[in-house]
């Protein structure tokens, strides 16, 4: 009994319907594949930049040490009965460079935190999340 025409156009119509349902639902996976590797990648960016920030909080401290004992030894070498005029040279040459690297770290600590907060704020997952202080607290 040889198919009419009718009834070969409901099975074409069946088969283009069950390719587009099956490309729908692999195109769900696959957005959903996307959505949970952005979600991944905010949050490692976001520890990234958390992990910055407090390092260079940490060296902008330890940068503090160092002008404090620089003036130290600049103080005990002024006291010195010979001067010795090469070492305070290369002491106040110390003492600039390393204020010049305070300078640069307070602003790299800026330009971060500036950084997170704008990142993190700005995005429209971003505004999904609690609050600043809400998360600390968590």
């Amino acid at each position: 009994m040889p198919f009419g025409r009718g009834t070969v156009a409901v099975v074409t119509y069946l088969f283009l319907f069950v390719f587009i349902g099956i490309g729908a639902v692999l195109a769900l996976v696959a957005a959903l594949a996307a959505l949970g590797a952005y979600l991944r990648y905010r949050q490692a960016r976001a520890e990234l930049q958390e992990n910055l920030t407090s390092e260079v909080e940490r060296l902008s401290q330890r940068t503090g040490e160092l002008e404090r004992g620089l003036i130290s030894l600049q103080e005990r070498s002024a006291r010195l009965p010979i001067s010795i005029s090469g070492l305070q040279q290369n002491l106040s040459t110390l003492q600039l460079l390393t204020g010049a690297l305070a300078a640069s770290l307070a602003q790299a600590q800026t330009l971060l935190s500036y950084s997170v907060r704008e990142t993190v704020d700005a995005t429209p997952l971003g505004r999904l999340l609690p609050p600043r202080e809400a998360r600390r607290t968590s």
